[in-house]
């Protein structure tokens, strides 16, 4: 094949082109079937030939369909060798020019270029594949830098890197240290002159100053380490230090802060450009290098005291920092160096309203500043505004709204119950009304749903929908005939199981209800739903079930079984003796059930049992209190009891807003059977993160489940679950609804058994408090601190780590609310000696609660 490529004319390979597309046309369905596979290769590099325009040649090489099945590297650079010099560069200049998603081999980009006799091209899919390639040093006996050394266009792809993005994984295929590290081999070349060190070093600092990822700036900084730039050369360099300091990440910032510090204590930083440096660096939140700076700044000041005035305001606007240790490290620098600070001291005074309060009436007096204290009681937090309950939007009537509110769903990161009901209730409504018109509409849609693209040969959408129902998605693949009538059968059909897990029942009646309604559609369709909602919590007017009822009488429709019982379990019993009458009034066996149900009355559930397995406090799930011997089999198991540690399979928490609009009221039942899916947030991940604030808005009483998996939820490992528990926590107590002292022994007795972490609670601490929320937070934390304190108040307790900061964060939230009352357990630590952080802030905390001065 390579011998007639290189005899065929332009003329010739033009007119094999199209042959060439119809072939590659009727391979694309089927691209692993064995002709294809055997196709391809010879397809790749005769298409690459024909095209006679460089950039036609790259679509062909670069296409989709044949990535994985190209022609060998030289077998392509033979074939296009007849090209001349500078068609062939032109090709290699479009394939770099490519995303590194398209996978062009670096081989043959590198062979088109030494046949054109060009400049390479400092794309990202070159760089990086040159990078790689260079760092295969397991396949020869030389060094990276003999390899750099002996490649002619080195200093222009190095010169590359710097501007390259994401290159740093690349750069970390070689060692970090030694001799055939990257960072080892161009600090060499440098050395030899290969090199141009100040573009080197320049390059390392403007890289840097980019930002990007973190093995990016780990890869550029370990090199500018390794160039050991001189003094004269950080002299030269001051502006990209101060910018590094001020805005690069932690790591940077610091080698930066390093540099700035010794040349500002050899007398190399000017007053000014070291109060500008350290407003920026002070400004920042990593409190590692805010203190390394107040350290610079106070020996700057013991040898130069005349610096003071210039120094000391820029000192004093630390006084707002969230950590307090940082606050009083300021404060004492001020108050050291006071005397000299000449008319600095308005601008000083001026930010002592920043302090905590409990270092702000020590700082006064001496400061000379007079501060109003605040009296007791004054002090009410920031709440947010409790939810307002919101009536369920419309069922859409128009088609093109029903698949536009379908294309949003399915696009949506997270199950919008409120969302989801609408669409159900209107995929049934236009079912009914015109069903080819709406699978028209609907297949732009779903064309890319796993249903669709599936090849049916190999699984069968069948045998996964009778694994689980995967939501809205079987009601649409029943729409597009992809689920068979037998199989919508056969899932109705009375099931049992001996192993039925805590979040089993709830699951079952979703799923119930779904192969229901796209039974219906397929068998005998619907004119609309009976249980869609009223309100988003998932509750139904009871008035308005008797309206659709009287309307499926009219009709002469069959309600369906789940979506029936569905509609018993959300009507509201509020004030409905009027719909108690009406439903009685319609003489339909629906409408005396539902009279019956309305006249029952709603028992409280039975609490919870708690138990502890392995230091995680668990509760076995409570059932429904109603009787549900009526209802279809898979709403029976909601009033049966379950163990909490019987195996389970649903391993996608994300049904989890359906589920408490299953019974919904009943807050405590779905809280509890979802509550290991909370726990496994602790560890990795587990229910989605609007979980909690969606459980928070819920109805129903808030007991023991709703508070442990709000305990759970502010110690997640994840700062966006954290999040999400405090929008939770602060939605409940808006609400009223949250009790301080069970969350805050829940809290407790967990951190004590080492199960959560203190400095996670801290985090989500720290932010409710942030919302003004002070005394909230301080009536949690205070009955969390109790019980993690006793016995830890002896010098030779063991210590836990993140507790000091947690004190301090209670200590802040006592000093702002005005908290007082002593708690025994904190007196013993505060009259502890020592001054680290956990006896620090229990004496700060020992005296906002007690009144005293720090």
């Amino acid at each position: 094949m390579t011998a007639l490529l290189g005899e065929m004319t332009d003329a010739e390979c033009r007119a094999c082109l199209p042959a060439l597309r119809e072939l590659r046309k009727k391979l694309r369905p089927e691209p692993w079937h064995p002709r294809a596979l055997r196709s391809y290769p010879a397809l790749h590099a005769a298409g690459a030939v024909c095209h006679t325009g460089a950039a036609a040649s790259a679509t062909w090489l670069t296409g989709a369909d044949m990535r994985s099945r190209q022609a060998p590297t030289r077998a392509l650079l033979d074939v296009l060798s007849r090209r001349p010099p500078t068609w062939l560069g032109e090709l290699a200049h479009r394939l770099a020019a490519r995303p590194p998603s398209t996978q062009v081999d670096y081989g043959l980009m590198a062979g088109l270029i030494r046949m054109a006799a060009g400049e390479p091209p400092t794309t990202r899919a070159f760089v990086t594949g040159w990078v790689q390639h260079m760092s295969s040093l397991w396949q020869h006996q030389d060094t990276l830098a003999d390899r750099l050394r002996q490649d002619p266009h080195t200093p222009r792809l190095v010169a590359a890197l710097f501007v390259t993005a994401d290159v740093g994984a690349s750069l970390a295929w070689c060692p970090a240290e030694g001799p055939n590290s990257w960072a080892g081999s161009i600090a060499r070349l440098t050395e030899e002159g290969v090199l141009n060190r100040p573009a080197m070093l320049d390059g390392c600092v403007a890289r840097l100053l980019r930002g990007g990822s973190v093995v990016d700036q780990r890869a550029f900084l370990r090199l500018l380490r390794t160039l050991a730039p001189t003094r004269s050369e950080e002299r030269e360099r001051l502006t990209g230090w101060a910018a590094l300091a001020a805005d690069g990440v932690s790591t940077a910032a610091g080698y930066a802060q390093s540099v700035l510090a010794r040349l500002a204590l050899d007398g190399e930083l000017t007053v000014g450009r070291l109060a500008e440096v350290s407003e920026a660096v002070l400004f920042r939140p990593e409190k590692k290098l805010v203190r390394a700076q107040l350290v610079l700044l106070g020996k700057v000041l013991r040898r130069e005291p005349t610096h003071a005035p210039t120094l000391l305001p820029v000192v004093a606007g630390v006084f707002g920092h969230e950590d307090t240790a940082v606050q009083e490290r300021a404060l004492k620098l001020v108050t050291r160096h006071l005397d000299t600070a000449g008319d600095a001291r308005g601008e000083i005074a001026s930010a002592v309203e920043q302090l905590s309060p409990g270092l702000r009436s020590g700082a006064a007096g001496t400061l000379g500043v007079a501060v109003e204290a605040a009296p007791l009681g004054a002090y009410a937090d920031v709440l947010p505004p409790p939810p307002e309950l919101r009536r369920l939007a419309p069922t859409p009537e128009s088609e093109a709204q029903v698949v536009e509110d379908v294309s949003v769903l399915l696009a949506s990161p997270e199950e919008d119950m409120a969302a989801f009901e609408t669409v159900l209730d209107g995929l049934v409504r236009r079912a009914r009304a015109d069903r080819e018109g709406l699978v028209d509409a609907l297949a732009p849609v779903v064309a890319r749903r796993w249903w669709r693209t599936v090849d049916p040969r190999h699984v069968a959408p069948d045998t996964r929908f009778r694994a689980l129902s995967g939501g809205i998605d079987v009601v649409l693949a029943t729409l597009f005939g992809a689920v068979r009538t037998q199989t919508l059968h056969e899932a109705l059909q009375p099931h049992t199981t001996d192993h039925l897990c805590e979040h089993g029942a709830l699951a079952g009646v979703v799923d119930a209800r779904l192969w229901e309604v796209a039974y219906r559609i397929r068998t005998e369709p619907l004119p609309f739903l009976l249980a869609t909602p009223t309100w988003e919590s998932g509750r139904l007017d009871a008035g308005e079930l008797v309206t659709r009822l009287a309307a499926y009488h009219r009709l002469g429709v069959r309600p369906g079984p789940c979506d029936f019982a569905q509609a018993l379990l959300r009507a509201d019993r509020t004030d409905a003796a009027g719909a108690r009458a009406a439903a009685a009034a319609l003489g339909t066996a629906e409408g005396d059930r539902l009279a019956a149900w309305l006249a029952l009355d709603e028992p409280a559930p039975p609490p919870a049992v708690r138990y502890t397995e392995e230091g995680w406090t668990l509760l076995e799930p409570p059932v429904l209190p109603a009787d549900l011997t009526g209802f279809p089999r898979p709403f029976q198991p909601l009033a049966q009891p379950v163990s909490s540690r019987a195996r389970c399979t649903h391993w996608d928490p994300s049904p989890a807003p359906h589920w408490l609009a299953v019974v919904p009221g009943h807050r405590e039942l779905v809280a509890a059977r979802l509550l290991s899916h909370v726990t496994h947030t602790v560890r990795h991940a587990g229910a989605v993160p609007g979980y909690l604030p969606r459980l928070a808005e819920a109805e129903g009483p808030a007991g023991d489940a709703v508070h442990l998996s709000l305990a759970y939820g502010l110690c997640a490992r994840h700062a966006e679950y954290r999040l999400a528990a405090v929008d939770a926590l602060l939605m409940l107590a808006a609400r009223e609804q949250l009790d301080a002292r069970l969350l805050g022994s829940s809290l407790g007795s967990l951190l004590d058994r080492g199960v959560l972490l203190p400095g996670r609670l801290t985090d989500s601490a720290r932010t409710a408090a942030g919302t003004g929320a002070w005394a909230l937070l301080w009536s949690v934390l205070r009955e969390a601190l109790a019980p993690l304190l006793a016995g830890r108040a002896a010098p030779g307790a063991s210590p836990v780590a993140g507790l000091g900061a947690l004190l301090a964060v209670a200590a802040e939230c006592a000093e702002r609310s005005g908290a007082r009352g002593g708690i025994p357990e904190i007196a013993e630590v505060a009259a502890r000696r020592g001054s680290s952080q956990l006896v620090t802030q229990a004496r700060r905390l020992q005296n906002a609660l007690t009144g005293r001065t720090a």
